[in-house]
């Protein structure tokens, strides 16, 4: 049986840096906390807590020492509060993420109708929503996109890691709302090549292993991809592996999210060579 891995998967540059940081201001004593896990990967989490860097889900859970904001980024209101409270605030927000956030506050600042083309419950959107302001919408599909009402001048950007494909879809269905439509499309390289590795690679192979958190946007969208191609399993960890799951089979491919660790990737790796 042959295992391959595709040609671009796992750690992303945003969440590499996000992870570097959050180990340089760990701390011990509990004093160092990320708002929110750093990143959708719940091992990595874990792993991170155990070096001292913990997790809150609010401001009010802290009341001294270091916020590291997570990969995902927040509104301009967190940071402002964080000061307020005395916290020592360290920004980890992907610089890719930073850009979509700034994106849409210049939309707004030009007087467009800001949407945000993703996933409404993700905290990347929510982050950038906050940019925005108040004149803005959040779309999924092509269907809701349709369903937002004619302006006089719209803005367009999108969730880093949202599908290049399903992006133009959306935007297509947005472009008779305005006659002043500007488009920035805020898709970050690292999804767009792993998406593109991972439907290559879906192509080849008889199953396909995704490795990243159950949580994690762009893993699922990975799945998703490969799924339309051949058959696929999302997993965690190599635990999950099930031998019944490559019973007559030549090829395996595995993929993996943009915040899946190395360590677990070469666990996968190595269980599905010993098939």
């Amino acid at each position: 049986m042959e295992v391959i891995l595709a040609d671009y998967l796992g750690f992303c540059y945003g969440v590499k840096r996000a992870i570097k940081i959050a180990r340089e201001n760990a701390a011990p004593d509990g004093s160092a906390c990320t708002l929110g896990p750093i990143i959708h990967n719940p091992q990595m989490v874990e792993r991170l807590k155990e070096e001292g860097v913990g997790t809150i889900s609010s401001l009010d859970d802290m009341k001294r020492g270091r916020v590291i904001i997570r990969s995902h980024g927040v509104g301009p209101e967190t940071y402002a509060r964080a000061e307020a409270m005395g916290l020592e605030c360290v920004d980890a927000t992907c610089p890719h993420v930073k850009k979509a956030q700034l994106s849409a506050k210049e939309l707004a600042e030009e007087g467009r109708f800001v949407v945000i083309v993703g996933e409404k419950e993700h905290p990347e959107v929510q982050s950038i929503v906050q940019w925005a302001g108040g004149s803005v919408a959040v779309v999924e599909t092509a269907a809701e996109a349709a369903a937002v009402l004619s302006v006089p001048k719209l803005g367009i950007v999108s969730q880093t890691t949202f599908s290049g494909r399903r992006f133009r879809e959306i935007v297509s269905a947005l472009l008779d709302k305005s006659r002043d439509i500007r488009v920035m499309r805020t898709i970050c390289t690292a999804t767009d090549q792993r998406q593109h590795a991972a439907r290559e690679l879906a192509s080849k192979v008889d199953v396909m292993i995704v490795i990243g958190g159950k949580n994690s946007a762009n893993t699922t969208r990975l799945a998703q991809l490969c799924a339309k191609t051949c058959r696929t399993y999302h997993i965690e960890t190599a635990e999950e592996l099930q031998l019944a799951w490559f019973d007559n089979i030549e090829k395996i491919g595995i993929t993996a999210g943009a915040s899946t660790p190395d360590w677990i990737i070469k666990e996968v790796y190595k269980k599905c060579q010993r098939i």
